[in-house]
Protein backbone atom coordinates (compact mmCIF):
# COMPACT_ATOMS: atom_id res chain seq x y z
CA UNK A 1 0.00 0.00 0.00
CA UNK A 2 1.17 3.73 -1.01
CA UNK A 3 0.70 6.64 0.60
CA UNK A 4 -1.45 9.30 -1.67
CA UNK A 5 -1.87 12.79 0.13
CA UNK A 6 -4.31 12.02 3.26
CA UNK A 7 -4.89 8.49 2.30
CA UNK A 8 -3.56 5.17 1.17
CA UNK A 9 -4.13 3.19 -1.64
CA UNK A 10 -3.81 -0.35 -2.61
CA UNK A 11 -1.07 -0.61 -5.08
CA UNK A 12 -1.15 -3.48 -7.83
CA UNK A 13 1.48 -4.36 -10.39
CA UNK A 14 2.86 -0.74 -9.49
CA UNK A 15 -0.45 1.02 -10.03
CA UNK A 16 -3.61 2.61 -7.24
CA UNK A 17 -6.47 0.01 -7.96
CA UNK A 18 -10.03 0.34 -6.48
CA UNK A 19 -11.57 -3.07 -5.70
CA UNK A 20 -14.83 -3.21 -7.69
CA UNK A 21 -15.86 -6.90 -5.86
CA UNK A 22 -17.97 -9.58 -4.87
CA UNK A 23 -17.62 -12.04 -2.30
CA UNK A 24 -18.38 -15.44 -2.66
CA UNK A 25 -20.59 -17.37 -0.41
CA UNK A 26 -18.67 -19.12 2.19
CA UNK A 27 -18.75 -22.30 0.47
CA UNK A 28 -18.73 -21.25 -3.20
CA UNK A 29 -14.87 -21.96 -3.31
CA UNK A 30 -14.51 -24.88 -1.51
CA UNK A 31 -15.69 -26.66 -4.64
CA UNK A 32 -14.40 -25.93 -8.19
CA UNK A 33 -16.91 -27.18 -10.49
CA UNK A 34 -19.24 -25.26 -8.22
CA UNK A 35 -17.45 -22.49 -8.56
CA UNK A 36 -17.00 -22.58 -12.18
CA UNK A 37 -20.54 -22.78 -12.96
CA UNK A 38 -20.99 -18.55 -11.93
CA UNK A 39 -17.87 -17.07 -13.85
CA UNK A 40 -20.48 -15.58 -16.44
CA UNK A 41 -23.07 -13.70 -13.76
CA UNK A 42 -19.70 -12.60 -12.50
CA UNK A 43 -18.73 -11.01 -15.96
CA UNK A 44 -22.19 -9.44 -16.15
CA UNK A 45 -21.73 -7.58 -12.54
CA UNK A 46 -18.66 -6.10 -14.04
CA UNK A 47 -16.53 -6.63 -10.95
CA UNK A 48 -12.84 -6.84 -11.08
CA UNK A 49 -11.82 -8.50 -7.75
CA UNK A 50 -13.17 -11.40 -5.98
CA UNK A 51 -13.10 -12.17 -2.68
CA UNK A 52 -12.73 -16.12 -1.15
CA UNK A 53 -12.03 -18.36 1.36
CA UNK A 54 -9.87 -20.56 1.89
CA UNK A 55 -10.26 -23.32 4.92
CA UNK A 56 -7.72 -24.46 7.39
CA UNK A 57 -9.59 -27.81 6.98
CA UNK A 58 -9.21 -28.40 3.40
CA UNK A 59 -5.61 -27.21 3.25
CA UNK A 60 -4.27 -29.17 6.11
CA UNK A 61 -6.70 -32.15 6.10
CA UNK A 62 -3.66 -33.65 8.65
CA UNK A 63 -1.51 -32.01 10.77
CA UNK A 64 1.84 -31.44 8.69
CA UNK A 65 0.44 -32.64 5.45
CA UNK A 66 -1.25 -29.78 2.89
CA UNK A 67 -3.19 -30.00 0.07
CA UNK A 68 -2.72 -26.74 -1.90
CA UNK A 69 -5.39 -27.98 -4.87
CA UNK A 70 -8.27 -25.80 -3.53
CA UNK A 71 -5.70 -22.29 -3.51
CA UNK A 72 -4.36 -23.23 -7.24
CA UNK A 73 -7.79 -24.03 -8.65
CA UNK A 74 -8.98 -20.57 -7.48
CA UNK A 75 -6.31 -18.80 -8.94
CA UNK A 76 -6.40 -20.38 -12.35
CA UNK A 77 -9.97 -20.14 -12.40
CA UNK A 78 -9.67 -15.98 -11.95
CA UNK A 79 -6.62 -15.75 -14.11
CA UNK A 80 -8.98 -17.29 -16.66
CA UNK A 81 -11.43 -14.68 -16.15
CA UNK A 82 -9.09 -11.79 -15.66
CA UNK A 83 -10.43 -10.79 -12.34
CA UNK A 84 -7.85 -10.03 -8.83
CA UNK A 85 -8.19 -12.57 -6.18
CA UNK A 86 -8.82 -11.07 -2.30
CA UNK A 87 -8.24 -14.31 0.05
CA UNK A 88 -10.18 -14.87 3.26
CA UNK A 89 -8.10 -16.90 5.67
CA UNK A 90 -10.70 -19.09 7.52
CA UNK A 91 -8.13 -20.58 10.63
CA UNK A 92 -9.44 -19.91 13.71
CA UNK A 93 -12.21 -18.24 13.60
CA UNK A 94 -15.18 -17.64 11.23
CA UNK A 95 -17.72 -15.72 12.89
CA UNK A 96 -16.20 -15.66 15.90
CA UNK A 97 -16.69 -19.88 16.10
CA UNK A 98 -13.39 -22.43 14.97
CA UNK A 99 -15.66 -24.24 12.66
CA UNK A 100 -13.26 -24.62 9.95
CA UNK A 101 -10.47 -25.84 11.87
CA UNK A 102 -9.23 -29.58 11.03
CA UNK A 103 -9.70 -32.19 12.96
CA UNK A 104 -6.58 -32.42 14.78
CA UNK A 105 -7.48 -29.12 16.35
CA UNK A 106 -11.22 -29.50 17.15
CA UNK A 107 -10.52 -32.77 18.75
CA UNK A 108 -7.37 -32.26 20.51
CA UNK A 109 -8.84 -29.75 22.75
CA UNK A 110 -6.20 -30.32 25.67
CA UNK A 111 -3.53 -29.25 23.44
CA UNK A 112 -5.75 -26.43 21.56
CA UNK A 113 -7.85 -25.13 24.63
CA UNK A 114 -10.76 -23.14 24.08
CA UNK A 115 -12.48 -20.19 25.17
CA UNK A 116 -14.73 -20.51 28.23
CA UNK A 117 -17.82 -18.48 29.43
CA UNK A 118 -17.91 -17.20 32.95
CA UNK A 119 -18.90 -20.53 34.19
CA UNK A 120 -15.66 -22.16 32.79
CA UNK A 121 -17.92 -23.93 30.35
CA UNK A 122 -15.44 -24.31 27.10
CA UNK A 123 -16.94 -23.01 23.81
CA UNK A 124 -16.42 -24.04 20.30
CA UNK A 125 -14.19 -20.98 20.32
CA UNK A 126 -10.07 -21.08 20.55
CA UNK A 127 -8.71 -19.64 23.09
CA UNK A 128 -6.28 -16.12 21.79
CA UNK A 129 -4.55 -16.87 24.66
CA UNK A 130 -3.37 -19.80 24.01
CA UNK A 131 -0.05 -19.96 22.39
CA UNK A 132 -0.26 -23.89 21.20
CA UNK A 133 -3.10 -22.75 19.08
CA UNK A 134 -0.92 -19.39 17.51
CA UNK A 135 2.04 -21.82 16.68
CA UNK A 136 -0.52 -23.97 14.67
CA UNK A 137 -2.26 -21.13 12.91
CA UNK A 138 1.29 -19.31 12.57
CA UNK A 139 2.92 -22.63 10.75
CA UNK A 140 0.10 -23.55 8.37
CA UNK A 141 -0.86 -19.66 7.32
CA UNK A 142 2.66 -19.50 7.02
CA UNK A 143 2.80 -22.40 4.37
CA UNK A 144 -0.40 -21.36 2.51
CA UNK A 145 1.48 -17.43 1.80
CA UNK A 146 4.99 -19.54 0.60
CA UNK A 147 2.93 -21.37 -1.89
CA UNK A 148 0.86 -18.47 -3.02
CA UNK A 149 3.96 -16.82 -3.77
CA UNK A 150 5.74 -19.73 -5.61
CA UNK A 151 2.19 -19.90 -7.28
CA UNK A 152 0.73 -16.87 -8.15
CA UNK A 153 3.43 -16.13 -10.62
CA UNK A 154 1.22 -13.13 -12.20
CA UNK A 155 0.26 -11.43 -8.69
CA UNK A 156 -3.53 -12.96 -9.19
CA UNK A 157 -3.90 -12.51 -5.45
CA UNK A 158 -3.49 -8.99 -3.77
CA UNK A 159 -4.86 -8.66 -1.00
CA UNK A 160 -5.29 -11.35 2.46
CA UNK A 161 -7.95 -10.97 5.08
CA UNK A 162 -6.89 -12.55 8.30
CA UNK A 163 -9.21 -14.80 9.79
CA UNK A 164 -12.70 -14.01 9.47
CA UNK A 165 -15.12 -11.62 11.97
CA UNK A 166 -13.29 -12.57 15.43
CA UNK A 167 -15.07 -12.05 18.58
CA UNK A 168 -16.16 -13.41 21.67
CA UNK A 169 -19.55 -14.90 22.12
CA UNK A 170 -21.53 -15.64 24.52
CA UNK A 171 -19.74 -13.21 27.04
CA UNK A 172 -17.65 -10.58 26.94
CA UNK A 173 -14.26 -11.99 27.28
CA UNK A 174 -12.74 -15.42 27.81
CA UNK A 175 -12.10 -17.10 30.93
CA UNK A 176 -10.32 -19.90 30.33
CA UNK A 177 -7.23 -20.73 32.73
CA UNK A 178 -4.69 -18.90 30.79
CA UNK A 179 -6.92 -15.89 29.99
CA UNK A 180 -7.83 -15.64 33.52
CA UNK A 181 -3.93 -15.75 34.07
CA UNK A 182 -3.58 -12.60 31.52
CA UNK A 183 -5.98 -10.65 33.05
CA UNK A 184 -4.41 -10.67 36.38
CA UNK A 185 -1.03 -10.34 35.06
CA UNK A 186 0.29 -6.39 34.41
CA UNK A 187 -1.34 -4.35 31.34
CA UNK A 188 1.95 -4.90 28.26
CA UNK A 189 3.73 -1.23 28.01
CA UNK A 190 2.82 -1.41 24.54
CA UNK A 191 -0.70 -0.39 24.91
CA UNK A 192 0.09 2.18 28.01
CA UNK A 193 2.79 3.69 26.09
CA UNK A 194 0.36 3.86 22.98
CA UNK A 195 -2.83 5.34 25.36
CA UNK A 196 -0.51 7.82 26.49
CA UNK A 197 0.84 9.17 23.04
CA UNK A 198 -2.55 9.27 21.36
CA UNK A 199 -4.61 10.22 24.71
CA UNK A 200 -5.96 13.32 22.87
CA UNK A 201 -7.48 11.39 19.96
CA UNK A 202 -8.70 7.72 21.91
CA UNK A 203 -12.02 6.70 21.16
CA UNK A 204 -14.83 7.75 24.37
CA UNK A 205 -15.21 3.87 24.89
CA UNK A 206 -11.42 3.37 25.58
CA UNK A 207 -10.82 6.88 27.02
CA UNK A 208 -13.04 7.07 29.70
CA UNK A 209 -12.68 3.09 30.54
CA UNK A 210 -8.69 4.30 31.18
CA UNK A 211 -9.96 7.42 33.15
CA UNK A 212 -12.07 4.91 35.03
CA UNK A 213 -8.61 4.07 36.90
CA UNK A 214 -7.12 6.55 36.77
CA UNK A 215 -5.25 6.98 33.62
CA UNK A 216 -2.04 4.40 35.30
CA UNK A 217 0.38 3.74 32.83
CA UNK A 218 1.10 0.47 34.62
CA UNK A 219 -0.96 -2.30 36.70
CA UNK A 220 -3.09 -4.98 35.98
CA UNK A 221 -6.43 -5.14 33.45
CA UNK A 222 -8.34 -4.38 36.33
CA UNK A 223 -6.20 -1.99 37.84
CA UNK A 224 -5.81 0.06 34.92
CA UNK A 225 -9.15 -0.13 33.42
CA UNK A 226 -11.54 -1.15 35.95
CA UNK A 227 -13.46 -4.51 36.69
CA UNK A 228 -15.89 -3.53 34.54
CA UNK A 229 -17.54 -4.94 31.16
CA UNK A 230 -15.61 -2.26 29.11
CA UNK A 231 -12.45 -2.72 30.43
CA UNK A 232 -13.09 -6.48 29.72
CA UNK A 233 -13.78 -5.87 26.50
CA UNK A 234 -10.71 -3.91 25.67
CA UNK A 235 -8.44 -7.15 27.78
CA UNK A 236 -10.35 -9.15 25.31
CA UNK A 237 -9.88 -7.20 22.30
CA UNK A 238 -5.95 -7.08 23.26
CA UNK A 239 -5.81 -10.78 23.04
CA UNK A 240 -7.46 -11.00 19.60
CA UNK A 241 -5.24 -8.03 18.36
CA UNK A 242 -2.08 -9.50 19.83
CA UNK A 243 -2.75 -12.80 18.22
CA UNK A 244 -3.63 -11.35 14.74
CA UNK A 245 -0.91 -8.95 14.23
CA UNK A 246 1.36 -12.55 15.10
CA UNK A 247 -0.16 -14.45 12.80
CA UNK A 248 -0.41 -11.71 9.96
CA UNK A 249 3.47 -11.39 11.13
CA UNK A 250 3.87 -14.97 9.76
CA UNK A 251 2.47 -14.75 6.71
CA UNK A 252 4.11 -11.76 5.77
CA UNK A 253 7.30 -13.21 6.48
CA UNK A 254 6.34 -16.01 3.79
CA UNK A 255 4.68 -13.35 1.16
CA UNK A 256 4.36 -9.53 2.02
CA UNK A 257 1.22 -8.58 0.66
CA UNK A 258 -1.19 -6.50 2.62
CA UNK A 259 -3.29 -7.85 5.07
CA UNK A 260 -6.42 -6.78 6.70
CA UNK A 261 -9.38 -7.33 9.73
CA UNK A 262 -12.87 -7.59 9.13
CA UNK A 263 -15.58 -7.04 11.92
CA UNK A 264 -19.04 -8.08 12.58
CA UNK A 265 -20.77 -5.03 14.06
CA UNK A 266 -23.10 -4.73 17.05
CA UNK A 267 -26.46 -4.07 16.89
CA UNK A 268 -27.92 -0.38 19.08
CA UNK A 269 -28.36 -1.55 23.01
CA UNK A 270 -26.47 -4.93 22.38
CA UNK A 271 -24.14 -5.95 25.42
CA UNK A 272 -20.85 -7.44 24.59
CA UNK A 273 -21.10 -11.22 24.05
CA UNK A 274 -24.17 -10.74 22.44
CA UNK A 275 -22.57 -9.17 19.98
CA UNK A 276 -19.07 -10.82 18.93
CA UNK A 277 -16.93 -8.73 22.07
CA UNK A 278 -13.68 -7.51 21.23
CA UNK A 279 -13.92 -7.91 17.44
CA UNK A 280 -11.76 -4.99 15.56
CA UNK A 281 -15.00 -2.82 15.77
CA UNK A 282 -14.83 1.00 15.95
CA UNK A 283 -14.75 1.78 19.82
CA UNK A 284 -11.48 -0.61 20.29
CA UNK A 285 -10.04 0.37 17.13
CA UNK A 286 -7.67 1.84 19.41
CA UNK A 287 -6.56 -1.47 21.19
CA UNK A 288 -6.39 -3.44 17.72
CA UNK A 289 -4.23 -0.12 16.54
CA UNK A 290 -1.32 -0.31 19.68
CA UNK A 291 -1.97 -4.64 19.31
CA UNK A 292 -1.46 -4.76 15.51
CA UNK A 293 0.73 -2.74 14.01
CA UNK A 294 1.62 -5.12 11.27
CA UNK A 295 -2.16 -5.39 9.97
CA UNK A 296 -2.45 -2.72 6.99
CA UNK A 297 -6.15 -2.19 7.75
CA UNK A 298 -9.75 -2.72 9.76
CA UNK A 299 -12.54 -3.43 7.32
CA UNK A 300 -15.98 -3.04 7.46
CA UNK A 301 -18.69 -5.76 7.34
CA UNK A 302 -21.86 -3.71 6.21
CA UNK A 303 -24.95 -5.42 6.51
CA UNK A 304 -27.35 -2.98 8.49
CA UNK A 305 -29.09 -0.30 7.02
CA UNK A 306 -27.09 2.41 8.91
CA UNK A 307 -24.43 2.20 6.43
CA UNK A 308 -23.12 5.67 6.00
CA UNK A 309 -22.92 6.28 9.98
CA UNK A 310 -20.97 2.83 10.64
CA UNK A 311 -18.94 3.48 7.63
CA UNK A 312 -18.08 6.85 8.33
CA UNK A 313 -16.01 5.60 11.96
CA UNK A 314 -13.76 3.55 9.88
CA UNK A 315 -12.24 6.07 8.02
CA UNK A 316 -9.28 7.21 9.60
CA UNK A 317 -5.88 8.80 9.29
CA UNK A 318 -4.20 5.26 9.80
CA UNK A 319 -6.91 3.37 8.93
CA UNK A 320 -7.75 2.89 4.71
CA UNK A 321 -11.60 2.42 4.31
CA UNK A 322 -12.47 -1.04 2.62
CA UNK A 323 -15.91 -2.63 2.91
CA UNK A 324 -15.16 -6.39 2.00
CA UNK A 325 -19.10 -7.75 2.83
CA UNK A 326 -21.87 -5.02 2.09
CA UNK A 327 -25.48 -5.79 2.16
CA UNK A 328 -26.52 -8.85 1.11
CA UNK A 329 -26.13 -8.76 -3.07
CA UNK A 330 -29.83 -8.36 -3.87
CA UNK A 331 -30.33 -5.11 -2.08
CA UNK A 332 -30.35 -2.16 -4.37
CA UNK A 333 -28.58 0.48 -1.75
CA UNK A 334 -25.02 -1.68 -2.20
CA UNK A 335 -24.99 0.75 -5.31
CA UNK A 336 -25.12 3.97 -3.58
CA UNK A 337 -22.83 2.40 -1.17
CA UNK A 338 -20.22 1.49 -3.57
CA UNK A 339 -19.99 4.99 -4.85
CA UNK A 340 -19.95 6.65 -1.24
CA UNK A 341 -17.35 4.15 0.21
CA UNK A 342 -14.80 5.27 -2.85
CA UNK A 343 -15.77 9.17 -3.30
CA UNK A 344 -16.89 10.21 -0.01
CA UNK A 345 -14.88 7.89 1.90
CA UNK A 346 -11.59 7.54 -0.41
CA UNK A 347 -11.58 3.71 -0.14
CA UNK A 348 -9.79 0.89 -1.78
CA UNK A 349 -12.93 -0.90 -2.72
CA UNK A 350 -16.14 -2.50 -2.22
CA UNK A 351 -17.15 -5.77 -2.04
CA UNK A 352 -21.36 -7.04 -1.60
CA UNK A 353 -21.58 -10.90 0.04
CA UNK A 354 -22.63 -13.47 -1.64
CA UNK A 355 -22.49 -12.18 -4.90
CA UNK A 356 -23.08 -14.87 -7.20
CA UNK A 357 -26.50 -15.21 -6.02
CA UNK A 358 -27.36 -11.47 -7.46
CA UNK A 359 -30.33 -11.64 -8.74
CA UNK A 360 -31.24 -10.65 -12.24
CA UNK A 361 -27.25 -9.27 -12.80
CA UNK A 362 -28.40 -7.62 -16.35
CA UNK A 363 -30.70 -5.20 -14.58
CA UNK A 364 -29.72 -5.13 -11.53
CA UNK A 365 -28.39 -1.49 -9.81
CA UNK A 366 -25.15 -2.91 -8.78
CA UNK A 367 -24.07 -3.79 -12.06
CA UNK A 368 -24.74 -0.55 -13.57
CA UNK A 369 -22.55 1.28 -10.50
CA UNK A 370 -19.57 -1.04 -11.07
CA UNK A 371 -19.97 -0.21 -15.25
CA UNK A 372 -19.95 3.37 -14.44
CA UNK A 373 -17.74 2.89 -11.54
CA UNK A 374 -14.99 0.95 -13.65
CA UNK A 375 -15.06 3.84 -16.46
CA UNK A 376 -14.23 6.68 -13.37
CA UNK A 377 -12.08 4.92 -11.66
CA UNK A 378 -8.60 6.05 -13.11
CA UNK A 379 -10.10 9.84 -12.13
CA UNK A 380 -10.72 9.04 -8.68
CA UNK A 381 -7.56 7.14 -8.02
CA UNK A 382 -6.02 10.24 -9.19
CA UNK A 383 -7.70 12.91 -7.06
CA UNK A 384 -8.07 10.60 -3.32
CA UNK A 385 -6.51 12.43 -0.99
CA UNK A 386 -5.98 15.72 -2.47
CA UNK A 387 -8.82 17.61 -1.27
CA UNK A 388 -10.43 17.21 -4.96
CA UNK A 389 -13.20 14.62 -4.78
CA UNK A 390 -16.08 13.98 -2.78
CA UNK A 391 -18.83 11.09 -2.71
CA UNK A 392 -22.84 11.29 -1.55
CA UNK A 393 -25.74 9.38 -0.86
CA UNK A 394 -28.83 9.40 0.95
CA UNK A 395 -28.06 8.40 4.94
CA UNK A 396 -30.65 5.67 6.58
CA UNK A 397 -30.91 5.01 9.97
CA UNK A 398 -31.25 1.29 11.87
CA UNK A 399 -34.93 1.13 11.14
CA UNK A 400 -34.57 1.92 7.37
CA UNK A 401 -35.63 5.42 7.41
CA UNK A 402 -34.19 7.78 4.79
CA UNK A 403 -32.72 10.51 5.86
CA UNK A 404 -33.84 13.11 2.59
CA UNK A 405 -31.75 16.31 4.02
CA UNK A 406 -29.65 18.03 0.90
CA UNK A 407 -25.83 17.59 1.82
CA UNK A 408 -24.10 20.98 1.50
CA UNK A 409 -20.43 20.90 1.52
CA UNK A 410 -17.61 22.99 -0.28
CA UNK A 411 -15.31 22.14 -3.19
CA UNK A 412 -12.81 23.98 -5.53
CA UNK A 413 -14.33 27.15 -3.80
CA UNK A 414 -18.07 26.56 -4.71
CA UNK A 415 -20.89 25.64 -2.07
CA UNK A 416 -22.61 22.32 -3.62
CA UNK A 417 -25.98 21.51 -2.60
CA UNK A 418 -26.94 17.85 -3.17
CA UNK A 419 -30.10 16.20 -3.18
CA UNK A 420 -30.47 12.52 -3.26
CA UNK A 421 -34.52 12.76 -4.40
CA UNK A 422 -35.33 13.69 -7.68
CA UNK A 423 -37.48 16.66 -7.68
CA UNK A 424 -38.79 15.49 -11.42
CA UNK A 425 -39.75 11.92 -11.08
CA UNK A 426 -42.67 11.00 -8.98
CA UNK A 427 -41.63 10.03 -5.32
CA UNK A 428 -42.82 6.90 -5.23
CA UNK A 429 -41.37 5.64 -8.56
CA UNK A 430 -37.87 6.67 -7.21
CA UNK A 431 -35.30 3.79 -5.46
CA UNK A 432 -34.05 6.37 -3.41
CA UNK A 433 -31.95 4.17 -1.06
CA UNK A 434 -30.05 3.21 -4.53
CA UNK A 435 -29.13 6.86 -5.68
CA UNK A 436 -25.75 8.20 -4.68
CA UNK A 437 -22.75 9.79 -6.95
CA UNK A 438 -19.44 10.93 -6.70
CA UNK A 439 -17.89 14.78 -7.76
CA UNK A 440 -14.37 15.35 -9.00
CA UNK A 441 -12.86 18.71 -9.37
CA UNK A 442 -11.13 18.45 -12.54
CA UNK A 443 -10.13 21.73 -13.35
CA UNK A 444 -10.37 25.22 -11.70
CA UNK A 445 -13.88 25.81 -12.50
CA UNK A 446 -14.03 22.14 -13.66
CA UNK A 447 -15.85 19.29 -12.25
CA UNK A 448 -16.59 15.64 -13.68
CA UNK A 449 -19.95 13.84 -11.37
CA UNK A 450 -21.17 10.11 -11.47
CA UNK A 451 -23.79 8.80 -9.86
CA UNK A 452 -27.77 8.61 -10.10
CA UNK A 453 -30.77 10.02 -8.65
CA UNK A 454 -28.78 12.95 -7.74
CA UNK A 455 -29.31 17.08 -8.22
CA UNK A 456 -26.20 19.17 -7.67
CA UNK A 457 -26.57 23.12 -6.97
CA UNK A 458 -23.42 25.54 -7.42
CA UNK A 459 -23.13 28.72 -5.34
CA UNK A 460 -19.86 30.75 -4.66
CA UNK A 461 -18.38 29.06 -1.21
CA UNK A 462 -17.25 33.44 0.12
CA UNK A 463 -21.14 34.31 0.80
CA UNK A 464 -19.98 37.48 1.23
CA UNK A 465 -18.46 37.89 -2.06
CA UNK A 466 -21.80 38.97 -4.28
CA UNK A 467 -20.81 36.25 -6.64
CA UNK A 468 -23.90 33.96 -8.57
CA UNK A 469 -22.90 30.87 -10.45
CA UNK A 470 -23.46 29.81 -13.66
CA UNK A 471 -23.33 26.68 -15.19
CA UNK A 472 -21.32 27.23 -18.57
CA UNK A 473 -21.67 24.00 -19.86
CA UNK A 474 -22.65 20.11 -19.11
CA UNK A 475 -22.36 17.42 -21.13
CA UNK A 476 -22.73 14.19 -20.67
CA UNK A 477 -20.87 10.91 -22.13
CA UNK A 478 -18.77 7.68 -21.31
CA UNK A 479 -14.94 6.60 -21.21
CA UNK A 480 -13.77 3.84 -23.87
CA UNK A 481 -10.82 2.49 -23.22
CA UNK A 482 -9.57 5.26 -21.11
CA UNK A 483 -10.96 8.20 -23.71
CA UNK A 484 -14.14 10.45 -22.96
CA UNK A 485 -16.56 10.00 -25.43
CA UNK A 486 -18.93 13.32 -25.23
CA UNK A 487 -22.39 12.77 -26.12
CA UNK A 488 -25.19 15.30 -25.80
CA UNK A 489 -24.64 18.83 -24.48
CA UNK A 490 -27.27 18.99 -21.25
CA UNK A 491 -27.89 23.31 -20.65
CA UNK A 492 -31.32 23.15 -21.62
CA UNK A 493 -34.17 21.24 -20.50
CA UNK A 494 -32.42 18.59 -18.72
CA UNK A 495 -30.69 21.07 -16.34
CA UNK A 496 -33.50 23.50 -15.53
CA UNK A 497 -31.79 26.14 -18.80
CA UNK A 498 -28.75 25.81 -16.45
CA UNK A 499 -30.01 26.20 -13.06
CA UNK A 500 -28.66 22.39 -11.57
CA UNK A 501 -26.79 19.81 -12.59
CA UNK A 502 -29.11 16.72 -12.76
CA UNK A 503 -28.30 12.71 -12.81
CA UNK A 504 -31.48 11.05 -13.47
CA UNK A 505 -32.88 8.11 -11.25
CA UNK A 506 -33.04 5.75 -13.92
CA UNK A 507 -29.50 4.94 -14.50
CA UNK A 508 -26.11 5.82 -13.27
CA UNK A 509 -24.11 7.66 -15.66
CA UNK A 510 -21.28 10.06 -15.86
CA UNK A 511 -21.73 14.60 -16.85
CA UNK A 512 -18.37 16.92 -17.29
CA UNK A 513 -19.21 20.22 -16.78
CA UNK A 514 -17.95 23.94 -16.24
CA UNK A 515 -19.19 26.75 -13.95
CA UNK A 516 -18.48 30.40 -13.99
CA UNK A 517 -19.17 33.38 -11.61
CA UNK A 518 -21.10 36.62 -12.39
CA UNK A 519 -22.71 39.88 -10.63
Amino acid sequence: MKQQGTVKQLIVDGKPMLILGGELGNSTASDLKYLDRYWPTLKTIGLNTIIAPVEWDQIEPKEGVYDFAPLEGLIQQAEANKVKVVLLWFGAWKNSTSSYTPAFIKKDYKTYSRAQDDNGVPQDILSAYDPDNLKANQRVFGALMGHLKAFDKNHTVVMVQVENEPGMLPVVRDYSPQAEAAYKGQVPKALTAYLAKNKSTLHPFVRDAWASGGNKTAGTWAEVFGSSVEGEEIFQAWGYATYLNALTKAGKAAYDLPMYLNSALNRPDQKPGQYPSAGPIPHVFDIYKAGGPDIDLLALDAYFPNFVYWADQFKRPDNPVFVPEANRAGRTEAAGDAFYTLGELEGIGFSPFHIETLPNPETHPLTDAYRVLNQVAPIALAHQGKGTIRGFRAPVNYEGVIDETPKVFDLGGYSLTVSMVDSRTPKDTQDIKAHGGLIVQTGKDEFLVAGRGVIIRFADADKTSGYRVGLEQIVEGEYVDGEWVPGRWLNGDESGQGRYLRLPPEKFGIQKLKVYRYK
